[in-house]
C-alpha cells in the first residue's frame, strides 16, 4: 500500500500543491512552522478523515477560504484510487473512487497510517485519554463499524450526562428515560470492549517479541486493560452486557448525585508492564520510550496481518527524539516494505543505509522542492 500522488487545496499554509511519492522513502525537510507537519497532518487526515493535532476542522482550512481539500491517488492490492476529503464550514465530505460515503466509517480503512510523532513518546506517560484514542484510531482501520459504535457510544453518553445533570437539578423527575440511554449505552459499551480485548491479544503477539528485540532480550513488555467494569478477555459479548447492566444499576444512583457516568469504555485505560513493573509509575524515560515505539512497530505488523499489506507509516520529527539504537532499529525494521514520510528539520545527523535513496522535499514557506 503506499501514496503515490497527494494534492492539496486551501489547506493549512497550501493554496495549491501536487506531489508525486516514492513508493519506498520520503523525507520532508524544512525548518520549523514552513508546512513540514501541516503536509504529514494532510495523508493522515486523508487516512481519518480528522486531524491528530486539533479537533476543530476549521483549523485546517486557510484563512478566508470557504474549503480546504485533499486528494490523493492511492495503490494498494495492485489497484490505483482516488480518496478524496473535502472540509467546508458545513462539514465532510469523503469519496472513495470517486464515490462519496455516507458515513465517514464506511470510508475509514480505505488507507492505512500509522502515525509515529513526538507526542507518541507520551504514550506510557501520558493521560488515559491518550492512551484510548490510541487503541481506538487503530482498531478502527481495521474495524470500519468499530467507529460506528464508538461514535454512537460518544453521543449517548453525551444525552445521558445531560439528563444526569438534569436529574440532579431536579430529584424527583422520572428515571425511566435513563433507564432507556443506559440499556443503549450498554449495547454500545460492550462492543466497544469486546473488540478492544480482541485488539489487545493481537497487539501483544507483536509487542511482545518486538520490545525483547529492542531491549537486547533484557525486557518483557505484558499490555493490560485497566477497565472501569469488572469485564474480562475471557467473557463473551452477551456476559459483557449483563455486567455493564448489573454495573449501571448498582451505580445509578451515585450517578445521579454526581450528574456524570461513572463507568464505561470512556474511564477505561492501557497499562504497560516491563519486567512486572508498571513502567508509567516506576520505567525509566528509556524504558517508557521503548515502550512506545514497540507499540508503533507492533501496529505496523498486526495492520499488516490483518489488512494484507503493510500500513504507511509517518514519522514527524520523531527520529531526533530517539537515540541511535531506536533511531537505527526503526528504519532497519521498516527498511523495503513500508512506504515511510519522514519530516525533520535537518537530515544530516540521522545516519542509516534506507534514507540513501530518499525521495527529498524541501518546504519553505508553504512551497515544496523535489530533489533526489
Amino acid at each position: 500500500m503506499y501514496i503515490h500522488e497527494l494534492s492539496l487545496r486551501s489547506y493549512r499554509n497550501y493554496d495549491e500543491l501536487s506531489l508525486t511519492f516514492d513508493h519506498k522513502i520520503n523525507v520532508i525537510i524544512g525548518e520549523n512552522a514552513q508546512g513540514k507537519t501541516n503536509l504529514m497532518e494532510a495523508i493522515y487526515v486523508l487516512a481519518f478523515t480528522r486531524s491528530h493535532r486539533t479537533p476543530r476542522d476549521k483549523e485546517l482550512i486557510q484563512w478566508d477560504e470557504e474549503y480546504g481539500k485533499i486528494k490523493g491517488s492511492i495503490f494498494k492490492r495492485n489497484r490505483r484510487f482516488p480518496l478524496e476529503i473535502v472540509i467546508s464550514k458545513k462539514g465532510k465530505k469523503a469519496k472513495l473512487n470517486h464515490i462519496e460515503q455516507k458515513r465517514l466509517s464506511d470510508y475509514i480503512g480505505a488507507l492505512n497510517v500509522v502515525m509515529f510523532a513526538p507526542e507518541d513518546l507520551n504514550l506510557v506517560k501520558g493521560s488515559p485519554q491518550v492512551r484510548r484514542r490510541f487503541i481506538d484510531m487503530e482498531i478502527g482501520q481495521i474495524q470500519p463499524t468499530y467507529i460506528y459504535h464508538l461514535g454512537q457510544y460518544q453521543k449517548i453518553l453525551r444525552q445521558r450526562n445531560h439528563l444526569l445533570k438534569d436529574l440532579q437539578r431536579k430529584p424527583g423527575m422520572d428515571r425511566t428515560i435513563l433507564g432507556v440511554m443506559t440499556e443503549q449505552l450498554v449495547e454500545h459499551a460492550a462492543i466497544i470492549v469486546e473488540r478492544r480485548f480482541k485488539f489487545l491479544q493481537l497487539l501483544r503477539n507483536w509487542a511482545t517479541p518486538i520490545h525483547e528485540g529492542i531491549s537486547r532480550q533484557l525486557e518483557q513488555l505484558e499490555i493490560a486493560y485497566d477497565a472501569s467494569v469488572q469485564v474480562s478477555e475471557d467473557m463473551n459479548l452477551e456476559t459483557i452486557k449483563n455486567t455493564f447492566t448489573d454495573k449501571f444499576a448498582e451505580i445509578e444512583s451515585k450517578e445521579v448525585e454526581r450528574g456524570t457516568t461513572l463507568a464505561g469504555p470512556h474511564r477505561d485505560d492501557l497499562v504497560f508492564y516491563v519486567n512486572g513493573k508498571d513502567v508509567q509509575t516506576y520505567g525509566s524515560q528509556g524504558q517508557q520510550r521503548t515502550t512506545a515505539l514497540s507499540l508503533k512497530l507492533a501496529e505496523i505488523e498486526l495492520i499488516h496481518s490483518e489488512v494484507g499489506e503493510y500500513p504507511i507509516l509517518l514519522l514527524d520529527d520523531v527520529l531526533s527524539e530517539l537515540d541511535d539504537f531506536r533511531q537505527s532499529h526503526l528504519l532497519h525494521t521498516i527498511q523495503g516494505k513500508v512506504q515511510t514520510f519522514v519530516s525533520t528539520t535537518n537530515i544530516d545527523g540521522i545516519e542509516h543505509e534506507a534514507l540513501e535513496q530518499a525521495e527529498i522535499f524541501r518546504v519553505k514557506e508553504g512551497t515544496i522542492d523535489t530533489e533526489k
